[in-house]
């Protein structure tokens, strides 16, 4: 492979990454997820990143720009509550260091499946709750939904 080709890869290799930073981040503006549910799935079957080198990824890409990013605009609109998020910050950074603890002596096999069960819990709450707030709109509205 000659050196044009070679950093003609390279490119795309940053490319791609740059990619899954802005739909990462995109995701977070848009919705406030991101890391878990959208970057760690794209590093490990994009990237072929390890379940634990994903992870570890994800928890370094999004150091920076929450604290700068998304969170600038949420503050300018009034819409953060300072204690509340302080005191999920403190309880975060305890809380990331003992689940990190125990990932990383974790298989990633194991790994992977609690990940992916845990999504799927999650994303079934969040559809429950979508399903029970159409059914109160039927009720008030008197259509069925």
């Amino acid at each position: 492979m000659g050196e044009h080709s070679a950093g003609r890869a390279g490119f795309m290799v940053i490319a791609e990454v740059l990619l899954l930073g802005f739909i990462g981040g995109f995701l977070i503006g848009l919705m406030g997820i991101g890391g878990g549910i959208v970057l760690v799935p794209l590093l490990v079957y994009v990237l072929h990143m390890t379940q634990h080198a994903a992870q570890g990824t994800s928890l370094l890409v999004l150091l920076p720009p929450i604290g700068a990013g998304a969170l600038y605009l949420y503050w300018k609109e009034k819409s953060v509550d300072l204690p509340a998020g302080l005191l999920c910050a403190l309880g975060m950074l305890s809380g990331g260091y003992a689940g990190a603890f125990l990932a990383v002596g974790t298989n990633p096999r194991y790994l992977k499946e609690i990940f992916g069960i845990l999504l799927m819990f999650f994303a079934a709450l969040l559809w429950r709750k979508t399903d029970g707030a159409r059914a109160a709109a039927a009720r008030t509205t008197g259509n069925d939904a």
